[in-house]
């Protein structure tokens, strides 16, 4: 295979460091950005030196692959005529607004054998890499995913604007249906929900503690992940693990002595480059993507479910 032609759909703030990946890509050709707003789109394309489009209407039939970076109400309706056209999709996250257009793209996807990767992108932070290769069975998680209010994110609730990432990767880390959920939380200075906090229990006994907030004067992704004889704290802002572990060969009751201490620090990777690696090496090798669309639906539906539980416990 060639080259892939691409091109980028809204190129925005993280449209444009779609663009700037592609750009960058060996085998990729940048072939044109797309966007509504003309002063987005002229500077972008100035920038990388390709053609700046107002619409996708003649787009299908000059490429080979897209990023959909555009609002996730619009989703469904860009990405079905270009999965028609036979375009491979890294459509960003959440997939769709509802599990039924979710439901129609992966259909269509399969229909005309396109690879569909969903920009779940901490999935690709260093951090968590590292600690996936190292966990064996967690018992408990706990995340907290904190942000200062941005009017960006701010058209749909904390739980798909936020949360879902850490939705995304504790439905991956854990290999069990999820069967109980206990949600709460409230608007705050948006019309939606602006903090939430879910409990999520699992068939194999693991319990998972998510809180969202985007009305913090902060930011902080961080994630704990309990399993049975070690600890693990993941900064996923700074890329950073730390591992406490107990000595598997110790005798006698645990000290403070028989526990060993690890830092990672995975700064020197790029999540946005190698997630835009994997979407090419998964079209190029037919294999199913590092996120399938399948995955975002999964973290859809979970998001969807404490949504509901959120709206019915609001005042």
């Amino acid at each position: 295979m060639s080259g892939l032609r691409v091109a980028v759909i809204g190129v925005g703030y993280l449209g444009r460091f779609h663009a700037q990946k592609y750009a960058a890509h060996p085998d990729c050709e940048l072939v044109a950005v797309v966007d509504p707003d003309p002063v987005r789109r002229e500077t972008v394309a100035a920038e990388l030196d390709c053609r700046a489009l107002a619409d996708t209407d003649a787009l299908a039939e000059q490429i080979d692959a897209a990023s959909i970076v555009s609002p996730t109400r619009l989703h469904h309706d860009l990405a079905m005529p270009l999965l028609r056209a036979g375009v491979h999709l890294l459509i960003e996250k959440p997939i769709t607004t509802t599990l039924a257009e979710a439901d129609a793209l992966i259909a269509t996807a399969a229909d005309h054998h396109c690879i569909v990767q969903v920009g779940h992108l901490e999935r690709f932070n260093p951090a968590m890499v590292a600690a996936a290769e190292r966990l064996t069975s967690p018992l408990f998680i706990e995340s907290h995913r904190i942000a200062p209010f941005n009017p960006r994110g701010a058209d749909v609730s904390v739980v798909l604007d936020l949360m879902i990432h850490d939705i995304d990767l504790i439905l991956e880390l854990v290999d069990a249906p999820l069967v109980h959920m206990d949600a709460s939380g409230a608007p705050v200075i948006a019309e939606d929900i602006d903090i939430a906090n879910a409990r999520l229990r699992f068939e194999n006994g693991c319990i998972a503690n998510v809180t969202a907030s985007r009305v913090s004067p902060k930011a902080e992704r961080r994630m704990r992940i309990f399993q049975p004889n070690a600890y693990f704290s993941l900064d996923l802002q700074h890329a950073r693990l730390d591992i406490q572990r107990r000595q598997a060969d110790a005798p006698g009751p645990p000290t403070m002595e028989q526990i060993s201490h690890q830092r990672i620090d995975a700064t020197a990777r790029d999540a946005l480059a190698d997630e835009i690696h994997a979407f090419v090496d998964a079209i190029r090798t037919g294999q199913s993507p590092v996120v399938s669309a399948e995955d975002g639906r999964r973290a859809l539906a979970a998001a969807i479910d404490i949504g509901k539980q959120l709206n019915g416990n609001r005042p």
